[in-house]
């Protein structure tokens, strides 16, 4: 019973350093927009959720994943991949907040999800998932005020949204100045920023924040590219 028992503790210890190895790996594929890679993790955390199917954790780290895939062709000007990564990583994120009600993390990147799903068909994306990008997004900044990574999603949502529909880049820009302010070392705060910044055609600032971005996250290859495109 004891060897049973230790080699049950032994074969999820192993699962769990091999799904935290996957999330280290998982950063660097998406920092070389290597869609392959991520599909290829996506496979292995799948086969690590066959032993507990109600994990909310890897659920969680299913959905980052399909969410950083489809991050990835969006960079490569790809909206149907986009679109099609984003709505398979739905369930798991479902799967995730359903498991841990509480966990503002797993609502902000439900709510990710959801955004991620609009922009390959904007009229009828946001009609189906406007609602629920807002509604978790807003519900991830409840339950925590100081998750920065929040702000910083639901500016990107107000960066695409024109304000005649309640968004606009003044409002994306006060998000992403508010995960600065709680978080100074979040790159994507700074990138988005940078990028709302040269939409508005103030491309000295713009190219300050992109620069502090690339700072922090060096090996990020859509970082580089859109530094490189920002006028001096």
């Amino acid at each position: 019973m004891r060897r049973a028992r230790w080699a049950l503790c032994a074969s999820i210890t192993a699962l769990a350093l091999a799904a935290a190895g996957a999330m280290s790996e998982l950063s660097n594929a998406r920092d070389r927009q290597d869609t392959a890679a991520i599909e290829q993790i996506i496979k292995g955390l799948q086969q690590t959720l066959w032993h507990n199917p109600k994990s909310a954790e890897t659920n969680y780290r299913i959905a980052l994943a399909y969410s950083y895939a489809a991050e990835v062709a969006m960079e490569l000007h790809n909206k149907k991949q986009s679109e099609a990564f984003a709505e398979a990583g739905l369930d798991s994120a479902k799967g995730a907040v359903e498991e841990s009600e509480s966990n503002a993390e797993y609502h902000r990147l439900y709510g990710e999800l959801c955004g991620q799903v609009i922009p390959a068909n904007p009229l009828l994306g946001t009609i189906k998932y406007g609602p629920c990008a807002r509604d978790e997004i807003n519900k991830a900044i409840q339950l925590d005020g100081k998750l920065a990574l929040a702000y910083v999603t639901r500016g990107v949502g107000d960066y695409y949204l024109p304000p005649g529909l309640g968004g606009g880049l003044d409002l994306a820009i006060k998000d992403f100045d508010k995960a600065i302010s709680l978080d100074p070392n979040l790159a994507d705060a700074y990138l988005w920023k940078g990028l709302a910044l040269r939409k508005q055609k103030h491309n000295a600032e713009a190219r300050k924040a992109l620069q502090r971005a690339q700072q922090l996250a060096p090996n990020r290859v859509w970082i580089k590219e859109q530094l490189s495109k920002t006028p001096a």
